[in-house]
């Protein structure tokens, strides 16, 4: 049986895996159960890791597996799909069915429809975002991960960013635009100079650029000092 808290927590990692490919941040967790402590998460998370519903992979940074649901969770999501559900305590964790070359049910993503973005340089210090394109570089990227508009890829450089799950040399598919909300990741451009990757929040006539990483500080600057050039939708990693 799971608190209220724990449930509240075990759903929203769920729900966030689902629809972005990678769990939330602690900072994310904190403010969707409204914690006023990221101590507050640390616990439940632990509580969640004993009991199984959890499991962490430390080599990874922001790398949270949900291995199973509340019965009731399960029960509404069988439902809602016509699905049978599986017989309680049954938690599998692998890919059943043969191991050919070919899975079923997955389409290449040739014959799943993607696009071809242009890639941006290596994010740094010192260069526009229209600089650090190379017209000859593109990165195909699956047409599911896009939304409406114009989107484009970059490159990062640097662990600014890791508790966000963003890793040095990962791809981020950015969809372009000046507009984005508190706690959104964006790419900022300050004093049309320096381009950065960081979450945004408005204080007032200022706007805060926040690292996810507890060794950088984060920047806090005049509004009409930055303007967002688009925001991360998607990311890209090889292994």
């Amino acid at each position: 049986m799971l608190t209220r808290k724990q449930h509240e927590l075990l759903t929203f990692i769920d729900r966030h895996l689902k629809s972005t490919g990678f769990s939330p941040s602690f900072e994310e967790m904190k403010d969707a159960l409204q914690l006023r402590s990221k101590s507050g998460i640390h616990r439940l998370i632990s509580a969640l890791e004993e009991r199984g519903f959890l499991r962490r992979h430390h080599h990874r940074a922001r790398a949270l597996e949900v291995v199973r649901l509340p019965e009731d969770v399960s029960a509404r999501a069988a439902a809602a799909t016509g699905a049978t559900p599986e017989p309680a305590g049954f938690a599998p964790n692998v890919i059943r069915g043969d191991f050919g070359a070919r899975l079923q049910g997955v389409r290449a993503a040739n014959e799943a429809g993607a696009v071809q973005l242009p890639l941006y340089g290596r994010i740094a210090a010192g260069l526009p975002i229209e600089a650090l394109r190379d017209n000859g570089t593109q990165v195909e990227v699956p047409i599911a991960l896009l939304g409406n508009g114009e989107h484009y890829a970059l490159e990062v450089a640097g662990d600014s960013m890791i508790d966000a799950g963003i890793l040095d040399q990962d791809v981020v598919v950015i969809r372009r635009g000046d507009a984005a909300e508190n706690g959104q990741i964006v790419v900022a451009l300050v004093d049309d100079t320096e381009v950065t990757l960081k979450r945004l929040r408005r204080r007032g006539n200022s706007v805060a650029l926040e690292p996810a990483n507890r060794t950088y500080e984060p920047r806090i600057l005049p509004a009409d000092r930055v303007k967002v050039q688009g925001r991360l939708v998607a990311l890209l990693r090889r292994y």
